[in-house]
């Protein structure tokens, strides 16, 4: 018996093909080679056998994470939030256009993004660009360059160096994309609704809510589908927290349109009834809603309405939440949960009878297939050799000081989560050692196609 393998793993459990069975997988200079029955007589210069208590998983992918680097490095940046994303079992992730500077609007910036990424990434990271007033001529050179899609807002971004589209904008930029078979992702809610509801102020987290009411994601979500249905733009909404929309969604896709939708872990944990007055932390846009709506934006992940879960990681200052105050009209609006996604949506889906082969669909699999990423997100001969060993019996209280995300600010601080990354695994290498020491950084940088 020769060493033909780098590295063998015995996994007596593991997430393969969307079944949860015993395996063992054979890798090569980085790419998963062979993917055996369990006990397969494969030998290895390294091998790896899980614990009794251990499950093989691959490695996540988060297709929604601000790493606000370079520009806002004080509320994030690759060497904090790539780390903390690998000790949360997320392998890739591919970082939004905005909260940088310059935001991802053109070639130049890119180069420039791609400068501070280079060398300070512990996992794989690719790049959405941006599509905002008067950058129609940039989207296909960004596209070139390898960007995997487009983001736009049709409301406030909050930045003011990423403005949002008007209708006609958002037309036009959708045109041109589809002249390439890009893919537009949309910030869906509506701006000039917006100024027609209530301002955000105070302590009380019901008038937050009533300040972005389902209604202005509703439109919006209608207005892009509308507009993606006259140009033949794919399309992916966004972060969805509003379950109404649900019945457009699928209506648009019994007529073709190629739409995808994503929800972020807060939505279906948190419920706008359980948050406390004056507790900031909780603020994102669009907001956490009501335990119904909770219930029923389950139901529209577990029938595949709702294609993946991602984090929507937007980290800032503890100052800027406004923690001192406790008001939701002057904090900042944002989460942080890159290294919680796994362990949350766990907690909460095993309690609905789903099993960690679902999971795995809704934050590895099809967040890959979403963006094009071809080697990502399932254990299968040809994929990368990412991995996450993953305990789902135990359970940690999580305590924000311990986290890798550079401002100990999370919703989840102090609650119990059933779960836990015990190593994760880039390209056949276990880089649990070099996360927990800050130690080297292995992560590529993705070009979409490369990828």
């Amino acid at each position: 018996m020769t060493d033909t393998y780098d590295l063998v793993i015995h996994a007596a459990k593991a997430v393969v093909g969307g079944a949860e069975i015993g395996c063992t997988v054979g890798v090569r200079g980085g790419t998963i080679v062979a993917v055996e029955p369990y006990g397969a007589d494969l030998a290895g210069k390294q091998e790896l056998r899980l614990a009794d208590d251990e499950v093989l998983l691959p490695g996540l992918v988060d297709t929604h994470v601000h790493v606000n680097d370079p520009g806002r490095t004080e509320w994030e940046g690759f060497v904090s939030a790539t780390r903390a994303a690998a000790a949360g079992g997320v392998t890739t992730i591919i970082d939004m256009p905005l909260n940088s500077l310059p935001p991802t609007v053109d070639v130049a910036a890119l180069d420039v993004k791609r400068k501070a990424a280079q060398d300070n990434c512990f996992i794989d990271v690719g790049f959405w660009g941006g599509a905002i007033p008067g950058n129609v001529s940039d989207l296909r050179p960004l596209h070139d360059e390898g960007v995997f899609g487009f983001k736009c807002f049709l409301a406030d971004s909050g930045v003011e160096e990423f403005p949002q589209l008007e209708s006609d904008q958002f037309v036009a930029a959708l045109r041109e994309v589809a002249t390439f078979d890009g893919l537009m992702i949309v910030h869906a809610e509506d701006g000039h609704a917006l100024e027609h509801a209530p301002a955000a102020s105070g302590r009380e987290y019901g008038g937050f809510l009533a300040s972005r009411p389902r209604g202005v994601e509703n439109l919006a979500i209608a207005e892009a589908i509308e507009a993606a249905r006259w140009t033949g733009c794919r399309l992916h909404i966004l972060h969805l927290s509003s379950a109404d929309a649900m019945p457009m969604i699928r209506s648009a896709r019994r007529d073709g349109l190629r739409l995808t939708v994503e929800v972020c872990p807060h939505y279906l944990i948190f419920a706008a009834e359980e948050i406390p007055d004056g507790a900031t932390q909780f603020k994102c846009c669009p907001p956490i809603r009501e335990g119904a709506n909770r219930d029923e934006l389950w139901a529209a992940v577990a029938d595949g309405t709702i294609d993946c879960i991602v984090s929507d990681h937007s980290p800032c200052t503890p100052e800027l939440k406004r923690l001192d105050l406790g008001d939701f009209g002057e904090a900042w609006g944002g989460i942080s949960s890159l290294q919680l996604g796994l362990p949350a949506i766990w907690t909460e889906a095993r309690q609905r009878g789903h099993r960690l082969s679902d999971v795995i669909r809704w934050m590895a699999e099809h967040p890959a297939a979403q963006a094009g990423l071809q080697r990502k997100g399932a254990i299968a001969v040809g994929n990368d050799a990412d991995f996450a060993v993953f305990a789902p019996d135990e359970t940690m209280v999580v305590d924000p000081n311990l986290l890798y995300h550079k401002n100990a600010v999370t919703p989840y601080a102090g609650r119990t989560l059933t779960g836990q990354v015990r190593s994760t695994w880039l390209g056949g290498t276990d880089i649990s050692g070099d996360v927990e020491s800050n130690g080297d950084r292995r992560g590529r940088l993705l070009r979409r196609g490369e990828a």
